[in-house]
């Protein structure tokens, strides 16, 4: 682990974002609940909450941070046929919290892809990356569009 003990502890805040693209039939049915296994997006929105607060029992070497919050807002993009998750996580902490916010969307994402696999095993993942973060030696970070 990186030796943080010499870091000023300061408030943190990262936003991570995914993104699920899959069929017109898996689309419609996670829009209108309906798919087999239940609602996925309730059911991805606590899970991301739920990995967030696990991240070091699942990345190697990440600190354990006390979280002070996970958010996961889930909206469907209609004409792209995609889920968008995006995932906040905050922490007083004297580590950042990205890695909290890319498991979070990132096991929501497998949640959307395990609850539509049975109508659309083609289904994707793609475009899991942090798209903010605050906080720290190096303030405020924002990903540019390209």
């Amino acid at each position: 682990m990186v030796d943080i003990a010499g870091k000023e502890v300061t408030d943190r805040r990262a936003v991570a974002r995914a993104r699920v693209r899959m069929s017109a039939e898996a689309f419609a049915a996670v829009r209108d609940g309906e798919l087999p296994k239940g609602d996925a997006i309730g059911t991805a929105r606590v899970a991301g909450i739920l990995a967030a607060k696990r991240t070091p029992e699942l990345v190697p070497l990440c600190h354990p941070i006390p979280v002070s919050h996970v958010g996961i807002e889930i909206t469907l993009e209609l004409a792209r046929r995609e889920v968008v998750i995006e995932g906040t996580v905050r922490a007083r902490a004297a580590t950042g919290v990205e890695m909290e916010a890319l498991t979070a969307v990132a096991v929501a994402a497998l949640v959307i892809y395990d609850m539509c696999k049975g109508i659309d095993p083609a289904a994707e993942i793609s475009q899991i990356r942090v798209v903010r973060k605050e906080g720290g030696k190096s303030g405020e970070w924002q990903r540019k569009a390209r």
